[in-house]
């Protein structure tokens, strides 16, 4: 399995023991129709009697405590005989002491149980409703306790509730959209909508445009694999988006042309032409679930956005495309919801006009309503060089109205001045140091600097923005760390001296920063090369001319440990801190190419390090990484996001490293986990080191360091490791217990909603799941807001440029992603770990850019400065073929 791939389990039912791992993707192709019906009814079914057995755990609790609550009822003169209300359940639930929070929370399991069968309404209503006049009964034949049966601890029902609490949102989401569009309440749109903002087929659709389909959209069940559910030639009356399951694309002399998954849609073409369906779609596997908008639903929104989507044209080219925000902040009055105009697309030049017009003065980054400054600022380099921002902002600057008395001109002219040194300020707070060295920047800030020192009027504001940016600031420049008291300057010179402001963290890396590179020849010996973090494979080559010789021309190479090469480009940049696990750079030239072997230090180790775990509990363990993990995840630079996924052919001057250490580190604590279980030879020793593994995710998750959490969960999910049955049969029944509920986290179906959800209740600081949130998945990470989509989600989505104009709905749902790493880090200054403040002189190399995975010194006393050594030097097995044969040693 490469690096990077994560395997997690799905659904919903019980584990079998040992695991059966899965890869983590979110549009896998299934293998054939057979496998599918299999799996999807056995899943179904499994899911079903785990919801009965929940049921039936939460009812003998239920006549045990309050055996009054289920009684007869008489409403309107009818007798509803042994029953409850739905308030009265909602309440008990809340009172029971069963770790049920919220009421949305408790009508979630009501709506389960009723979806499951375990509770019927009076009249047979599918709708759970927390209300005094709606009566429930559980389904007491079969419910009712055999004698001498009860719970076998408090903990099984714990466990049942908290099974019942995850499909909750689920149940409720699948009835808001059950209901007819004119029913649903304001919070079942909301949650429609939210569910929107994950779904492929309408991820280029404004969100104004979701809303109104969270208004529309109906839900359509199927539940028989070879259903067709229209054919070719009939009449096209809906629109489709598959939410669960697959369907197969059928047309006449072709047979099957394509397969689509969940988020993909079909059928709208027919609607847009007003022509006959172009193909047969026919149910590929058992119990698929669909979205669909009708045709007068979808020809009225078509209508909507054109009628409230303004163009502005000049020499007769449309230049800036505006859209009526039909929703607009809760926090504004409703006049300025009316006419407030989001940016749908523009010329990078008009869009700036736009936001220097209407922006405040005190505008800021992170304004949670008028966010158009700070999408601006964090991906104007997408679609803008900064050169060409910077001769635009002075184009800009003396800018005047072309009518108007002199009052009202120099009135405007003020103004606008103003706004340009508010943008600039908080441009420099945002980039910082990433600034440094461009000549268009430095220009730019010295002719502000010159112009606002000649108008008494501004200089009150420069100086009142200088001190603003001298004071320490959590999150300035996107790495989270803080920057010491500067020294005072003549406010004139506030804007170039933006050094002063800069966030001096101590690992994070820049593009010009200087590292030693670590070059390997044929014969494994190592050249060692100190260059720039962004120098080019044409740089490395000519700094190691002299140690390589004349004897032919030298190329660079990449080798991972299977021993596969890829030859590097000239002109390629930043690929020392771009390597994977296990992967070494070599200088060969053409003559030694075919006979280049991986280093032995590649292959990873031949033993395992048991017993120096034996030494550290799983806590401190978990403290340890967690205090690592932070300064790696602190140092990211807000807008590596962006880069990192455009790709370093459009950035040759910024550096993603400092996000490819996390990345890399994810993928080593991953496999170090596998490679530790598969080089312990002792069964009873290995399921020991198995339990710490477990206990190890249960701390890391108490200490919200989700990207360690998932990273130990897929290691012991690791196929080498799933299969060991002797090993997992040796955990005691508790550590199996607790291993089922942390994977109900790493469930990936519905969007991931286990983990947004999970992750929406907790506060900052948060060490989120990194890889999810850039390339799949699309966690709910801060409750304040909508989840946002996933990076590759949004850019693979979306054009930046539609007739050649920038895509700005695109720039904005990649801002929102991006704001995830400034809210995630809340308050820098709280630890994360209760080792946080306790390692003053701990041994980190603050420029090492490659966590070494080759290096480690033994423990032999637990101590935090050892311990520390130790997991900066990891060793790890990537190999998949190689831990499958260590695993088959050990357990054939």
């Amino acid at each position: 399995s490469p690096p990077g791939v994560c395997r997690v389990r799905g659904g919903m039912a019980e584990p079998p023991w040992p695991p059966t791992p899965f890869f983590l993707v979110f549009q896998t192709p299934l293998l054939d129709t057979e496998s599918t019906l299999d799996y999807g009814h056995s899943l179904t079914q499994a899911s079903s009697e785990k919801i009965w057995r929940a049921g039936k755990l939460l009812f003998i609790h239920l006549t045990s405590t309050r055996p009054g609550l289920i009684r007869d009822h008489k409403h309107h003169l009818r007798h509803h005989r042994q029953c409850c209300s739905g308030k009265e359940l909602v309440d008990w639930l809340l009172s029971a002491g069963l770790a049920v929070q919220t009421r949305s929370q408790a009508i979630g399991v009501c709506q389960v149980l009723v979806d499951g069968g375990v509770l019927t309404h009076v009249k047979q209503e599918w709708h759970f409703q927390d209300k005094d006049t709606q009566f429930y009964r559980f389904a007491e034949l079969e419910l009712n306790p055999e004698p001498g049966t009860g719970l076998r601890d408090a903990e099984e029902l714990l466990e049942a509730l908290g099974f019942l609490a995850q499909l909750g949102p689920d149940a409720l989401l699948t009835m808001a959209l059950r209901k007819p569009p004119a029913q649903r309440t304001e919070d079942e749109l909301e949650l429609i909508f939210e569910e929107l903002l994950h779904i492929k087929a309408v991820a280029h659709l404004s969100n104004s445009v979701k809303r109104e389909l969270a208004s529309v959209l109906m839900f359509e069940s199927h539940q028989r694999a070879g259903t067709v559910l229209f054919s070719q030639g009939d009449k096209g009356t809906s629109w489709y988006i598959v939410w669960k399951g697959s369907v197969n694309v059928v047309t006449h002399g072709k047979g099957l042309v394509a397969t689509l998954h969940e988020g993909d849609d079909f059928g709208q073409l027919a609607l847009v032409n007003d022509a006959p369906r172009a193909a047969t779609i026919i149910l590929r596997e058992d119990n698929c679930h669909f979205l669909r908008v009708d045709k007068q639903d979808f020809n009225h929104i078509l209508k909507d956005v054109e009628a409230n989507t303004m163009r502005l044209k000049e020499h007769g080219k449309v230049v800036l495309v505006l859209q009526k925000n039909l929703q607009g902040g809760s926090s504004q009055p409703a006049t300025a919801r009316s006419t407030r105009y989001l940016v749908m697309a523009g010329t990078p030049e008009k869009i700036l006009e736009h936001l220097l017009e209407f922006m405040r003065l005190d505008a800021t980054l992170y304004d949670p309503v008028d966010t158009l400054l700070g999408d601006f600022l964090l991906t104007y380099t997408v679609f803008m060089p900064t050169s060409q921002l910077c001769r635009a902002l002075l184009h800009q600057y003396p800018s005047a109205l072309l009518e108007g008395s002199e009052q009202e001109k120099a009135t405007y002219s003020l103004h606008k001045r103003r706004k340009i040194l508010r943008l600039v300020s908080q441009w420099v707070l945002l980039y910082g140091r990433l600034l440094q060295g461009d000549r268009s920047t430095t220009a730019l800030l010295q002719n502000l600097a010159d112009l606002a020192s000649q108008d008494p009027r501004l200089g009150g504001l420069v100086q009142e923005q200088a001190q603003d940016r001298r004071r320490p600031r959590a999150l300035e420049n996107g790495d989270g760390s803080v920057s010491p008291q500067p020294k005072a300057r003549s406010s004139v010179n506030w804007l170039a001296s933006q050094e002063e402001a800069i966030l001096n963290s101590s690992c994070a890396l820049r593009a010009q920063d200087k590292v030693p590179y670590e070059i390997y020849r044929p014969d494994h010996s190592c050249l060692i090369t100190v260059l720039p973090v962004n120098a080019s494979v044409r740089d490395i080559l000519r700094s190691l001319a002299p140690r390589l010789g004349r004897d032919g021309e030298h190329v660079l190479v990449k080798v991972n440990s299977a021993g596969d090469k890829v030859g590097l480009q000239l002109d390629a940049v930043g690929v020392f801190t771009a390597l994977g696990l296990n992967e070494r750079l070599f200088a060969v030239s053409m003559e030694e190419l075919g006979s280049l072997t991986p280093h032995p230090e590649q292959l990873g180790p031949h033993t395992g390090s048991s017993e120096t775990l034996d030494l550290i509990s799983s806590k401190d363990l978990a403290s340890h990484l967690t205090d690592y993990d932070w300064n790696l995840f602190k140092s990211i630079h807000q807008v590596e996001m962006i880069h990192y996924i455009i790709g370093p052919q459009k950035f040759h001057d910024v550096t993603t490293a400092n996000l490819e250490r996390v990345m890399r580190r994810f993928n080593e604590l991953q496999y170090w986990v596998a490679t530790e279980l598969c080089l312990c030879p002792e069964v009873g020793r290995r399921a020991q080191l198995l339990r710490k593994f477990i206990k190890l995710a249960a701390h890391l998750k108490e200490q919200k360091n989700l990207n360690s959490f998932f990273a130990v969960m897929f290691g012991v999910s690791n196929t080498a490791v799933s299969r060991l049955a002797k090993t997992w049969e040796r955990l005691p029944h508790k550590i199996r217990k607790l291993h089922s509920a942390l994977e109900r986290m790493l469930d990936p179906s519905w969007n991931h909603r286990v983990y947004r959800l999970a992750v929406a209740k907790l506060s900052p600081p948060i060490i989120p799941f990194v890889p999810l949130l850039l390339k799949g998945g699309k966690p709910n990470l801060i409750p304040e807001s909508p989840p946002p989509p996933h990076m590759t989600f949004i850019h693979e989505g979306n054009r930046t440029l539609a007739e050649n104009l920038i895509n700005f709905e695109k720039m904005h749902m990649m801002a929102k992603t991006v704001r995830v790493l400034q809210r995630c880090r809340g308050d820098a200054h709280a630890p994360l770990s209760p080792l946080r403040n306790r390692s003053p002189h701990r041994p980190e190399d603050p420029k090492g850019v490659r966590i070494s995975t080759c290096s480690e010194q033994s423990l032999s006393v637990r101590s935090p400065v050892s311990t520390w050594a130790y997991l900066q030097h990891l060793k790890a097995i990537d190999s998949q073929k190689e831990l499958l044969r260590l695993s088959h040693d050990l357990e054939s």
